[in-house]
């Protein structure tokens, strides 16, 4: 009887010694991970209207989290699907797919939208901007791997009023994704996710929101006199609303939303929204307060849709980010009250960035044109004409790519690489061009590094162009002549913002380079999960807490 009493006695130490090393090897985990992707930020907007920014949003974010200041785009093009993908999956296009928000398919020669799914029918609308889904996705997110590693028990959801930038973040295996239907001013969804809208979502959409955002019209935060971080309102490169003569506030919004729908999301109200309803949805999947982690991607997308009609020195833009700060301000209150301060992990980051307007650059006697892709692509198609005795052998060039005719060529016998070759000799002879390169030997191209690695990085053989063109510093696509656009390896397009705060997170910056495919690296070591299947990265040790 005395050796059972000590036999249990040694088991009951061995099961608590082995009860406290489990817990002590078992990982600690935020209670939810918020993702925010500001659209097309640059890493400059953080500090350029910093005097402006109140206490509780951007200066919060500086002040308490940890900030990688040197953080770039390590591909190209620098497009939103494509920076969506990449931050999600640690990795680049030439591995996930996604090479632009529209590529062309270089065996059929069909143009593809990143998130088009015919398979699938709309939620919460009875058109076709619901068909969407992440099956062109070819690898797995961060998002993914969090469900996996919970066994499905943690819930993801993505908003965004872009459809690609809701779905993309939220991976293959989310809870829900959520858009913006443009006709109706309400949020759906596809049937990939569901087949019908939760309860809580049509009650958002019973209140109208875009309607009472907008009731006010658009009028600057402060007075105009004091935007000094800005161009002088109604200038010439500044895109305008149909029904104004002049791109000047106040813009009557109102007004404008009646005829064109889609304007809605041309104002800084368009985040108002997007957080609006971020929060709704921390409510409705109660979020952050189940078991295990749970995860909400969220972008604010009139940033982008504002500065590619206003252009990043406008008084329109300045007024959207002092807006937004004051709006992220209001949500990390909500997030510390609902979840707790502490309980969650926040990041900021973007997509891409933005260049400066041509118009702007060329009063301030600053290097930068226009190029036209489709005169450019006739007058090519001429000259290979001349040497191969063949027309139209070149479709089009999109994201910054020749798309060839493969099935022509190849039908006709002609040379490939010889009609590449005179291409690339064609493309480098051209105004604002800096480089040409034969994607089929890029390592051979005499193009500097980083430019070398982001072409490579960025091509797909069934979603990329045979050839790449590299436009000169200040040079971009004039498919409008006011406003301004992104996709280009310059700091101005790539250089982006990276803050942690929250959970884990030690207040602090590091200036050493970073690059976007260690975001979901970083996440993945901080929440003790595999990475994505496709992951590249390499997790930011300062953010960890490593010298």
């Amino acid at each position: 009887m005395k050796r059972f009493f000590v036999f249990l006695l040694c088991w009951l130490c061995l099961g608590q010694g082995y009860s406290q090393t489990a817990a002590r090897l078992s990982p600690s985990r935020p209670k939810l991970v918020v993702a925010i992707v500001v659209d097309q930020m640059r890493w400059d907007f953080l500090y350029r209207f910093a005097d402006r920014y109140g206490p509780g949003g951007f200066n919060r974010l500086l002040g308490e989290g940890f900030s990688c200041e040197h953080t770039m785009i390590n591909y190209l093009p620098s497009y939103t699907a494509v920076g969506h993908s990449t931050i999600f999956t640690g990795t680049v296009p030439s591995i996930h797919g996604i090479t632009g928000n529209d590529w062309t398919d270089q065996l059929s020669g069909k143009q593809v939208y990143c998130t088009a799914d015919s398979t699938v029918m709309s939620v919460g609308n009875d058109s076709e901007d619901g068909k969407m889904s992440p099956r062109n996705l070819l690898v797995t997110t961060i998002t993914d791997e969090l469900r996996m590693a919970t066994n499905f028990r943690s819930r993801v959801v993505g908003i965004s009023l872009k459809d690609r930038a809701a779905i993309l973040p939220a991976g293959h295996t989310a809870t829900a994704a959520f858009w913006l239907d443009d006709a109706s001013g309400h949020f759906i969804t596809s049937s990939y996710y569901m087949n019908a809208l939760p309860e809580w979502v049509r009650a958002f959409n019973n209140t109208q929101p875009v309607e009472k955002l907008i009731s006010g019209g658009w009028h600057t935060l402060y007075p105009l006199s004091s935007y000094i971080q800005s161009d002088s309102d109604a200038q010439s490169y500044e895109g305008r609303f149909k029904t104004e003569t002049s791109p000047v506030f106040p813009h009557e919004i109102q007004k404008i939303y009646e005829t064109t729908r889609g304007s809605f999301r041309q104002t800084p109200f368009g985040n108002t929204l997007t957080l609006d309803f971020a929060r709704s949805a921390v409510e409705g999947y109660h979020l952050g307060k189940g078991p295990v982690t749970d995860f909400l991607t969220i972008n604010c997308a009139s940033t982008d849709y504002v500065g590619h009609m206003y252009g990043p020195n406008s008084v329109e833009i300045e007024d959207t980010y002092l807006r937004l700060d004051r709006d992220l301000a209001a949500f990390f209150v909500f997030l510390d009250r609902q979840i707790g301060k502490g309980n969650y992990l926040l990041l900021l980051t973007a997509d891409h960035g933005v260049a400066h307007s041509i118009g702007y650059m060329k009063k301030n006697r600053l290097p930068g044109e226009f190029m036209n892709a489709k005169p450019l692509v006739d007058s090519l198609n001429r000259s290979l004409a001349e040497m191969f005795g063949a027309d139209r052998l070149v479709r089009s060039a999109m994201n910054n790519q020749l798309n060839f005719d493969l099935g022509r060529i190849q039908t006709l016998h002609l040379d490939f690489p010889a009609i590449r070759k005179a291409s690339v000799d064609f493309l480098q002879r051209q105004p604002g061009i800096a480089y040409a390169v034969d994607l089929a030997s890029p390592g051979t191209a005499p193009v500097p590094e980083p430019i070398k690695t982001m072409i490579t990085n960025g091509y797909h053989f069934t979603r990329s162009g045979s050839v790449a063109i590299i436009a000169s510093p200040g040079w971009m696509e004039g498919y409008a002549k006011t406003g301004s656009t992104h996709g280009s390896w310059n700091p101005y397009d790539t250089h982006i913002p990276l803050v942690f705060m929250g959970w884990g997170i030690h207040h602090g910056n590091t200036s050493r380079p970073v690059n976007m495919t260690d975001i979901a690296a970083t996440l993945a070591e901080l929440l003790h999960i595999q990475m994505p299947s496709g992951c590249i990265g390499m997790p930011i040790t300062e953010v960890l807490g490593n010298p």
